[in-house]
C-alpha cells in the first residue's frame, strides 16, 4: 500500500464528483448534515480557514473491488467508473457540492434533532462579507426553496430572493454560481444594469469578487490518496479510524459492498435468513449479526480447505473480508442449517432465548461444527447425534470456564477442529482442558451479565423445574409465555429486613428461574410464609416438596426459614451439577478461601 499526500483544487474535486469520477463505496452512509453544518462550514470555506483533509482510494483494484454510487444531489449515468472512491470527506463534499455545483434547493434539515425535511438555497450578503466588523456567520443567509424568509404566522415576508432583481436589491450573492465564471458575469451585469452602473456598486462588486469568490475558486483541500493495491482489511481499519463520530463500520458492511460488485446482494440474503430464524421462533438467535454469520461463515470455510491443503483454520477479520463469493454461496444453506441446529442444542440445554445465553459468540463455532457434520451425512451418520454427551461437555466448560469474553477467533478455530479430533481419537479440546471453575465463583455471579450466571440458570432449566404455584413443569413453551425471569428464593426484602449479607442472598446460590404470576404470589415474604401461599393454591404437601427441590433447594430448611444451612446445601448442589455438566471436578471445595466465605467446606454429601 502506497499512500501520498497532494493539496487539491475546491474546484477540481466537485467537478470529479460531479462526473462520477470521484464515487462513494457503498458502506458509506447516506449524507446526514443539517442547515446549521452546512453555515458553518460555508463560513470557514469562505474565511478561507482549513477544513480537515480527504481521503480517497484509488479505484479499479482488485482488492478493493466494492459496489460504489454518486455523491447526494449528482445526476450522472451509474455504469460510470469511478478513478476514486471516497473514504473521508463524504460529509463536506457532498455539503459543498449542492451548495456550490447545484442548481436545485438543498435538501436537508433545520437541526440534527429534527427529522423533517427542509430545502435550502444558500447566499452571501455582499456588504457583510466586506465589514470587517461583522461576523462572517452573519453574512451566510440560508434560505427556503421559495427564496423568501415570512415572520408573524407566514403573513409578513423579512426577505425576498426570488427573482434576480430582488437578489440585486438586496446584494445577496447566489453560492451555486461560485464556481460558474460567465453565469457570476451575467449576476453582475445584470447587478450593474438594475443600479444604472454607478460606480460605487461596481466597485464594491469587484472587491467582493476580489476578496470572497476568487480565494473560493482557488481554494485547495489536503488529500490522502491511497494506491488500489490497499487491502481491504487497512480500508475497513482506516474508515473506522478515520470516522470516529460516526457510525463503526462493520466487517459485514465491506463484504457487503465487495459481494454487490458481483451482483449478490448480501444485506438481503441476511435479511432473509433472519426471518426464517423468526418465523421457526428460533428466540435464542435472535441478537445474532450478520458479522456472526460471516465469521461462522468463513470458519468453516477455512477448516474444510486445511483439511485439504493444511492451512490455517481462522475467522479473524482480515480473513472473512478475503472470503469469496463462490464459497459463501457453497456453503450457505449447510451454515444457515447449522445455525437452526445450534439453536435447538441450546434449547436441550435450558436455553430458550437470547436473553439467557450465556455467550453469542459461543454459537460461531457451534453454528460451524454442525454446518460441517451435516455436509458428512451421506458419507456416515451424524458424527454429533452419536456424541451429544462430548458436544454438551465442551460447551458448558467454555461457559462455566468464562473462555468466550474476548477476542476469540482463536479458539473458535482450536473448537471446530478439537471437537472433531476428540469425537474421532479422544483427544480433549483445548476448550475443555482450559476450563476452571473455583467455588467461590459462585458468591461473585451476582447479576445476568456474567455468562456462569446464566450458565447455572440454564441447567437448572435443563433438569425441567417445577413451577412453586402450580406444580406444572417448567418448559420452553411456559417459560416464555409466562414472562419467565430469575429471582430471588429468599426474597430480597426478606433478607434485607434479616440483614442478611447482600453478597450471599444476592448470588446465583439464592436465584432461581420463576413466573412472573409466581413471584407476585412470592412477594417479600419469609420462604415459610410463601410455602403456605402454594399449600392454598391446591398442592399437595409432596407437590409443594418436588417443587422446591427441582430447584435444587432443601425444603427443610426453606419451610424453616434456615438461610445458611440452605445456602451451603444449595450451593454443594450447584457445584455439583456444574461438575456433571462440564464432566470436570472442581477443586478447591475444601480450601481455606471457600471454608472462609462459607463458613464450612462444600464437599459433596
Amino acid at each position: 500500500m502506497a499512500v501520498e499526500s497532494h493539496d487539491k483544487k475546491l474546484s477540481e474535486l466537485l467537478t470529479w464528483v460531479g462526473q462520477g469520477k470521484a464515487q462513494l463505496p457503498e458502506f458509506q452512509r447516506s449524507w446526514v448534515w443539517d442547515d446549521t453544518k452546512i453555515c458553518k462550514l460555508i463560513e470557514s470555506i469562505t474565511s478561507g480557514f482549513p477544513m480537515g483533509a480527504a481521503m480517497f482510494l484509488e479505484g479499479h483494484g482488485d482488492s478493493v473491488r466494492f459496489k460504489c454510487r454518486n455523491f447526494t444531489g449528482v445526476n450522472c449515468p451509474d455504469d460510470i467508473s469511478p478513478d476514486w472512491l471516497v473514504l473521508d470527506g463524504q460529509q463536506r463534499l457532498t455539503t459543498l457540492y449542492q451548495v456550490f455545483m447545484c442548481k436545485k434547493a438543498v435538501e436537508t434539515r433545520l437541526d440534527t434533532s429534527r427529522d423533517k425535511t427542509i430545502y435550502r438555497y444558500y447566499y452571501l450578503n455582499i456588504k457583510e462579507c466586506l465589514n470587517p466588523n461583522a461576523d462572517r456567520l452573519d453574512a451566510i443567509v440560508s434560505i427556503s426553496d421559495k427564496k423568501q424568509r415570512f415572520s408573524d404566522m407566514g403573513r409578513k415576508i423579512d426577505l425576498d430572493l426570488s427573482t434576480p432583481e430582488l437578489e440585486y436589491k438586496e446584494l445577496m450573492f447566489p453560492l451555486n454560481l461560485v464556481f460558474s465564471p460567465n453565469e457570476i458575469d451575467d449576476w453582475r451585469y445584470g447587478m450593474e444594469e438594475y443600479y444604472q452602473n454607478d460606480s460605487e456598486h461596481r466597485l464594491l462588486f469587484r472587491d467582493f469578487s476580489q476578496k470572497i469568490l476568487r480565494p473560493v475558486q482557488d481554494y485547495q483541500m489536503p488529500v490522502i490518496q491511497l494506491t488500489k493495491d490497499t487491502p481491504k482489511e487497512a480500508v475497513c481499519q482506516i474508515f473506522e479510524n478515520v470516522n470516529t463520530g460516526g457510525v463503526p463500520l462493520t466487517v459485514f458492511e465491506l463484504v457487503t459492498a465487495t459481494f454487490a460488485a458481483d451482483e449478490y446482494d448480501l444485506r438481503a440474503d441476511w435479511n432473509a435468513i433472519q426471518k426464517q430464524f423468526a418465523d421457526k421462533k428460533l428466540t435464542v438467535l435472535k441478537d445474532i449479526t450478520g458479522a456472526n454469520f460471516l465469521a461462522a461463515m468463513t470458519l468453516l470455510v477455512t477448516y474444510k480447505k486445511s483439511l485439504v491443503n493444511e492451512s490455517a483454520v481462522t475467522c479473524k477479520k482480515r480473513d472473512i473480508l478475503r472470503l469469496e463469493l463462490s464459497d459463501y454461496k457453497a456453503n450457505h444453506d449447510a451454515l444457515v442449517a447449522g445455525f437452526e441446529s445450534a439453536a435447538a442444542f441450546l434449547s436441550h440445554q435450558g436455553i430458550y432465548s437470547e436473553r439467557d445465553l450465556p455467550y453469542s459468540s459461543q454459537l460461531i463455532p457451534l453454528a460451524a461444527i454442525y454446518a460441517y457434520d451435516s455436509e458428512l451425512k451421506e458419507k456416515r451418520p451424524l458424527m454429533l447425534n452419536q456424541n451429544l454427551d462430548l458436544l454438551a461437555k465442551w460447551y458448558w466448560c467454555g461457559v462455566f470456564g468464562e473462555l468466550y469474553g474476548g477476542a476469540n477467533e482463536a479458539r473458535f478455530a482450536l473448537d471446530i477442529a478439537n471437537i472433531f479430533e476428540w469425537i474421532k481419537s479422544g483427544t480433549q479440546p483445548d476448550t475443555v482442558t482450559r476450563s476452571n471453575f473455583q467455588p467461590t465463583r459462585l458468591l461473585s455471579m451476582q447479576t445476568r451479565n456474567s455468562a456462569a450466571y446464566k450458565g447455572v440458570m440454564a441447567m437448572i432449566m435443563q433438569d425441567s423445574p417445577l413451577d412453586f404455584m402450580s406444580g406444572n413443569k417448567m418448559d420452553i413453551a411456559s417459560y416464555l409465555d409466562e414472562d419467565t425471569d430469575i429471582h430471588h428464593i429468599f426474597p430480597q426484602a426478606y433478607c434485607e429486613g434479616a440483614k442478611l449479607p447482600i453478597r450471599k442472598w444476592n448470588s446465583v446460590v439464592n436465584k432461581t428461574p420463576i413466573y412472573a404470576s409466581t413471584n407476585r404470589s412470592i412477594g417479600g415474604r419469609a420462604p415459610s410464609e410463601y410455602i403456605k401461599t402454594m399449600k392454598n393454591k391446591g398442592l399437595s404437601d409432596d407437590q409443594v416438596v418436588n417443587a422446591i427441590s427441582s430447584h435444587k433447594i432443601n425444603y427443610d430448611y426453606l419451610v424453616t426459614d434456615d438461610f445458611d444451612a440452605y445456602f451451603v446445601d444449595r450451593a454443594i448442589k450447584l457445584l455439583n451439577r456444574i461438575e456433571k455438566a462440564t464432566g470436570k471436578s472442581i477443586a478447591g471445595r475444601d480450601s481455606e478461601e471457600t471454608v472462609r466465605e462459607f463458613g464450612v467446606a462444600l464437599t459433596k454429601a
